[in-house]
């Protein structure tokens, strides 16, 4: 059973999208090379994990056939499987498809991260099961093409607890340890500016479900909505620092971030003078 949190926590996964169309970085990574010369700096940079994602889940992204996301991310998880197991690094795949999911885990991935929490695609929680590796559970109301088509709530914290509880439970009822389980309250995904603050101001309230959380809010829209149109997804690093800062007080475990070096070093200050 892998523990990725045998070392330390927090712990910093790396966002590497091989995407045409990613909100920040879509287009970047879609050449092989230049994918693995990014993980490479990430790696060197201080990442724990690297997160492989061959489709866009922005809002209003349409969804990827199959066999093209699995074209896209092949060779990158083969490519960088090498460096990443030298240094101690993880391979987090980012699919919400089970046959992805099944071609990435045999090809070395450690890790899924799926923003549907494994509803998406209904073999993906038997996947999952057998292949005994951790999964992140993200809250996603809707899907990606309509997610910010208005969405409300009566109580966005609760309700979003109650739906990663449910998932928990779904996962323990299908064979999935819980030790194997991590959760994500999922910024940005079917919530407004107001949802999104309200749900960083409560993140400690998850730390009752019993299991790790990841936090990422990497340089997204609600920083832009707090700072202004200047805030284009280039210029929200601070914002995003800022957003980390309120995980560490919550003791939150993992930070999905674009920019690994200056979000080490913002933990490491924060942790030595707290």
């Amino acid at each position: 059973m892998l523990n990725i949190f045998a070392n330390k926590s927090p712990l910093i996964m790396g966002i590497l999208n091989i995407t045409p169309d990613s909100f920040y970085d879509g287009g970047k990574y879609m050449n092989e090379d230049y994918a693995i010369s990014k993980a490479e700096k990430m790696i060197k940079d201080g990442a724990d994990i690297i997160d492989i994602g061959g489709e866009s889940t922005r809002p209003g992204a349409t969804k990827v056939n199959v066999k093209e996301e699995i074209k896209r991310v092949l060779p990158v998880i083969k490519a960088i499987k090498p460096i990443c197991y030298k240094n101690n690094v993880k391979i987090s795949v980012d699919t919400r498809n089970s046959e992805t999911m099944e071609i990435a885990i045999a090809n070395g991935a450690d890790i899924i991260n799926d923003v549907s929490a494994l509803t998406h695609d209904l073999e993906a929680i038997n996947v999952i099961a057998h292949s005994k590796i951790p999964v992140c559970l993200m809250h996603m109301k809707n899907t990606p093409e309509n997610m910010q088509d208005n969405p409300e709530y009566e109580n966005v914290v609760k309700e979003v607890y109650d739906y990663l509880e449910s998932r928990i439970e779904a996962c323990k009822l299908a064979g999935i340890d819980k030790k194997l389980i991590i959760a994500d309250i999922g910024i940005g995904f079917g919530k407004t500016l107001e949802q999104n603050i309200e749900l960083l101001k409560n993140l400690d309230k998850f730390n009752n479900l019993g299991v790790p959380m990841l936090l990422g809010a990497s340089r997204k829209s609600f920083i832009a909505a707090i700072c202004g149109k200047q805030a284009s997804p280039d210029k929200r690093l601070p914002g995003s620092l800022a957003a980390i800062g309120a995980g560490l007080k919550s003791n939150i475990s993992i930070f999905r971030v674009h920019d690994v070096f200056e979000t080490k070093q913002y933990i490491d200050v924060y942790n030595r003078i707290n």
